[in-house]
């Protein structure tokens, strides 16, 4: 039984590295309810201790708020107006009902509309559309990055 308990931890862990990569899965999230799995299963003595699991939660939160703002930032830097900025936030979140196509075309739709509706002319608002695609990118970098942490810092916590 604990051999199944270690696969269902590792096979979290893993789908949760993925997950970071793959729209609609909550990599983070999975990571997390690996390590709380694990504590609940082995139980204290051999298992992580609540400072590494709160440091987890603490990752996955900063995981999910990079997902989030990053595209709003990249359209910023590239000089979406408060138009497109909101209209990138908004199509975030219109999309997340439309599956995987909405995940990527919902922020880009959503800049672009607010900057055309917010007075912009077509070649600047296409600029901070693309600030949106390269902030996007620069996000789910970042959430590997926090995802990678996750799970080192889970495995040294079990090794020391």
């Amino acid at each position: 039984m604990d051999l199944l308990s270690w696969w269902l931890t590792a096979m979290l862990m893993l789908v949760g590295l993925l997950g970071t990569i793959v729209p609609l899965v909550p990599g983070t999230v999975l990571i997390l309810v690996a390590a709380f799995y694990h504590r609940w299963y082995f139980g204290a003595a051999e298992s992580v201790g609540w400072v590494t699991l709160g440091g987890l939660i603490f990752l996955t939160l900063l995981s999910q708020a990079v997902d989030f703002l990053s595209s709003a930032a990249g359209a910023k830097y590239f000089g979406a107006t408060r138009w497109g900025v909101i209209g990138g936030l908004l199509g975030g979140i219109v999309g997340l009902f439309f599956g995987l196509p909405g995940l990527i075309v919902g922020p880009l739709a959503g800049v672009l509309a607010g900057e055309l509706l917010g007075g912009q002319r077509l070649l600047p608002a296409t600029r901070s559309t693309w600030g949106t695609v390269i902030g996007t990118g620069v996000g789910m970098v970042a959430k590997v990055g926090i995802a990678v942490v996750m799970v080192g810092w889970f495995l040294l916590a079990l090794l020391f």
